[in-house]
């Protein structure tokens, strides 16, 4: 089963371009290590550790409406509430789906994910 790399999301709001245009729709890659490393020697990083989340981001949204890229300067101008979704989702894809497993049933032999639930969680 190949694992799912890229996933779709849709901003609360959306990302207003300088032509007025609105851009909802986009998606995410997983990140990798560099993606989490590299930002920590950026300069505007190490001034306001706050701006690691937009280095971040901007590293692996592939793509939001119609723009031709997403930068830092895109993020930057992305609605609190966006933000915040987009923070939200990037856990939710990164560290979230570490929670699943793939089991096969003894009796019938059909294979299936579970989520995996910490002892004492819910």
């Amino acid at each position: 089963m190949p694992v799912q790399t890229e996933f779709e999301f849709m901003l609360p709001r959306g990302y207003v371009d300088g032509e007025g245009q609105v851009h909802r729709r986009g998606t995410m890659r997983l990140a990798t290590a560099i993606d989490e490393i590299a930002p920590l020697r950026d300069p505007r990083v190490k001034a306001n550790e706050a701006y690691l989340t937009i280095i971040l981001l901007s590293r692996v949204i592939t793509r939001l409406g119609d723009l031709p890229s997403v930068t830092t300067k895109t993020v930057e101008n992305l609605y609190a509430a966006d933000l915040a979704y987009l923070q939200d989702f990037y856990r939710k894809i990164n560290e979230e789906g570490q929670n699943v497993i793939t089991a096969t049933c003894p009796s019938c032999g059909q294979t299936f994910e579970q989520e995996v639930v910490p002892m004492g969680g819910s």
